[in-house]
């Protein structure tokens, strides 16, 4: 396949992501082998609804050099692993979806998975934390590549697939989701089911919008369930960390508690409802829907297994500050 051809896919691939919510905004990336020195990757932070195929930069593995109008992912180096350790793989996706990054946080060991789906996944394993474009990051994901493994989850991270073709890339990112999905376990706490308590949420809402026109409730069974605990969901993903912060807090179904949660950050979670989520724009805000569910799910597995894999304060407000200063304002460059 030319070099062409192989651009074509790699943005396609990046509408199907969205498509089937295994990224949001701009987060994931995708990367493919034009021969055996260079692959084509995604640039960093462009929303993948405006990525162009000249928007790609091809990277050579071997001077570190890229060519092209945008700089290439800053997860680079975890593509170019890929690359390196097995000469057939042709496609790498690295992937935000909701079941693989919970699991990727708590509940790897007792994975739910058949030895049929191992082999078509080329291997699983579980690479160990570091921050979002580090070498600490890049060194944890070559050790489980080079162990043999072509599917990766990072720890509260996200997912990279590594296959032959984009077709067979793909196709295991929704097979590992479909493993993970059904291995996650959601604690319960209280009924989550909807009632005469929640009448008044229209009204609610009407208010809300008038002092934040882009706020939109959402009330997915996971951030259902998450909003009966009266303690804020601390953050256990880079991607929550980094879009919305080190806490969701739990606010009463009232205005003022809402309105005051709401100016310190971009997302509460509503007593016994669901949650308010306001971003920059609608896309922001139907970004974070995605982003609150998954970290209800992740919060919700952990706390049935008894696990806690909070990230640290510092990394936290690390990783929000450079989102704010840079990443939030590259969507749309």
């Amino acid at each position: 396949m030319d070099e062409r051809e192989l651009r074509a896919q790699v943005v396609a691939t990046g509408i199907e992501l969205l498509r089937d919510a295994l990224v949001a905004r701009t987060w994931g990336n995708i990367s493919a082998r034009v021969d055996e020195k260079r692959f084509l990757i995604t640039p960093s932070g462009l929303d993948y609804v405006r990525t162009k195929e000249d928007d790609l930069a091809l990277y050579d593995m071997t001077t570190g050099e890229w060519e092209g109008r945008r700089k290439p992912s800053s997860e680079k180096g975890i593509h170019a692993a890929a690359y390196e350790i097995f000469p057939e793989v042709g496609f790498v996706i690295h992937t935000h979806q909701v079941f693989a990054s919970a699991i990727g946080v708590a509940g790897f060991e007792n994975l739910d998975i058949k030895e049929e789906e191992r082999k078509q996944l080329g291997g699983v394993a579980k690479a160990s934390y570091g921050l979002p474009g580090t070498k600490k990051l890049k060194n944890a994901v070559r050790r489980v590549l080079e162990a043999g493994n072509h599917t990766v989850l990072m720890q509260n991270h996200g997912a990279l697939i590594a296959a032959e073709s984009k077709e067979k890339a793909y196709a295991n990112a929704l097979l590992l989701e479909q493993i993970c999905k059904r291995s996650v376990k959601l604690a319960q706490e209280g009924s989550t089911e909807r009632n005469s308590a929640d009448y008044s949420m229209d009204d609610l809402m009407s208010r809300v919008r008038k002092a934040f026109p882009n706020a939109e409730f959402v009330s997915t069974d996971a951030i259902r369930a998450r909003s009966l605990r009266d303690c804020p969901l601390v953050a256990q993903l880079d991607d929550m960390a980094q879009m919305i912060g080190r806490r969701v807090d739990v606010a009463d179904k009232n205005y003022d508690a809402v309105e005051k949660a709401l100016k310190k950050r971009n997302s509460v979670f509503v007593k016994g409802c669901g949650a308010i989520v306001c971003g920059m724009d609608k896309d922001d805000t139907d970004a974070l829907k995605i982003l609150l569910d998954k970290a209800a799910v992740t919060d919700l597995n952990t706390l049935a297994l008894g696990s806690s894999a909070r990230l640290g304060l510092f990394d936290c407000m690390l990783m929000r500050f450079v989102y704010t200063k840079k990443y939030s304002k590259m969507k749309d460059s």
